[in-house]
């Protein structure tokens, strides 16, 4: 690192006093030889030391074009360039560790594995195939079942961690509902931790949804204060019901407020649902209740730290299991490789089923090796490519 003198090529004028540093490749981030530039801060003078650059025949980097070049030149896979992306915009801890954790290569490393399993089995066949008549004999149908039926349960599990590992990158859904004046909107702020939503004695002040991202015992939420729920002629209030409804029915989750013992809720089939019994300072308040409902109070804070655990419990409940050791699924791509590569393995184990020639039904093994390779990132397409980087920053 070496301080220098910045000045324009053309017309000489100085813009700043920078360090420099050089990163010699292949030990650089890209693999190639690097100079990183530090100017003084602010937004002139970075502006004006790039517009130097510029003068002097550089070029802008294009969104996420140094990792891009990393994954080409073979310093990341496309899994960490993709956790690179997800470190950056983590905003909760959960975010954060768990990208950390795929950019230390621990879903890689999985997939790595599960790609050897399937070799050796496509391996195991073709040895059977060229050499049917060794000392050994032929390789029993036993074992070609065994190693099949491991390596599509490890990739089984590995799929079912997709709906969190998603939620997990995008927020849980969280839509809070209830009747008008039921303390949903008190509720909601006292959540977020701020007063975004108007709270007033009067039913029906919420005519809209509100959404916030919060934070909650490390896990990232979207919350949602939805219009009470009740049958209304009024226009505005009809349409904000509505909106409510809408929500409810693409919610990750929801947490209905019950104000009084006669209310009923039904969600959308497989929307799980969290009742809380609000205003739990009240005197007239019920003291007895079902034991999975749990009674707050914004006033006092009772109840909140029991139902902010709760919640993550609910929405993220397989990942509290899992810990951050193990990999987990985190976007749609991943999701549908691996979708691809258990149907082919049982594409190739229906095969056996009907008799199919032991090298056809092998074709389905290289399938799902290819879509693995895919995952990775080992054989990309510039599309794909493309997509991935999109989402980067500029010059990341």
């Amino acid at each position: 690192m070496f301080r220098a003198r910045l000045a324009h090529p053309t017309s000489g004028e100085p813009v700043d006093d920078v360090l420099a540093a050089c990163f010699a490749g292949p030990q650089s981030y890209t693999g190639e030889d690097v100079v990183e530039i530090s100017t003084h801060g602010g937004l002139v003078v970075p502006a004006a030391a790039v517009a130097a650059l510029v003068a002097a025949g550089a070029r802008p980097a294009e969104p996420g074009e140094f990792t891009r070049r990393a994954v080409v030149n073979g310093k990341l896979d496309l899994l960490q360039a993709e956790a690179t992306g997800d470190l950056i915009d983590a905003g909760s801890p959960a975010q954060r560790r768990r990208a950390l954790q795929q950019l230390e290569r621990g879903l890689s490393a999985r997939l790595d594995a599960l790609r050897q399993e399937i070799l050796d089995l496509d391996a195991l066949l073709a040895y059977d195939i060229d050499f049917p008549e060794e000392d050994e004999g032929p390789v029993s149908e036993q074992r070609v079942r065994r190693a099949w039926s491991v390596v599509r349960g490890r990739l089984a599990d590995l799929l079912r961690t997709a709906p969190e590992g998603e939620r997990l990158r995008e927020g849980a859904l969280l839509v809070i509902a209830g009747r008008p004046n039921a303390g949903k909107s008190s509720l909601f702020n006292a959540l977020l931790g701020t007063e975004r939503a108007i709270v007033t004695e009067i039913p029906g002040t919420t005519r809209d949804a509100i959404e916030a991202h919060a934070v909650i015992e490390g896990f990232p939420f979207r919350l949602v204060d939805t219009a009470g729920l009740r049958e209304s002629d009024e226009r505005v209030e009809k349409i904000g019901i509505e909106v409510a409804r809408r929500y409810l029915g693409a919610a990750d989750l929801v947490l209905f407020c019950r104000d009084a013992p006669s209310d009923e809720f039904s969600a959308a089939p497989g929307t799980p649902v969290v009742e809380v019994v609000t205003k739990g300072d009240l005197a007239d308040r019920p003291t007895a209740r079902p034991p999975d409902r749990l009674s707050v109070s914004v006033v006092t804070g009772a109840g909140l730290a029991t139902l902010r655990k709760r919640l993550a419990e609910v929405a993220f409940g397989q990942l509290l299991a899992l810990g951050d050791v193990e990999p987990v699924v985190t976007r749609a791509r991943h999701r549908a490789a691996l979708e691809r590569a258990l149907a082919e393995l049982d594409g190739f184990w229906a095969a056996r089923g009907a008799g199919v020639d032991a090298a056809a039904a092998a074709t389905h093994l290289r399938a799902a090796v290819t879509a693995l390779d895919d995952l990775i990132g080992i054989v990309t397409p510039d599309d794909v490519l493309d997509r991935v980087f999109a989402t980067f920053c500029v010059g990341k």
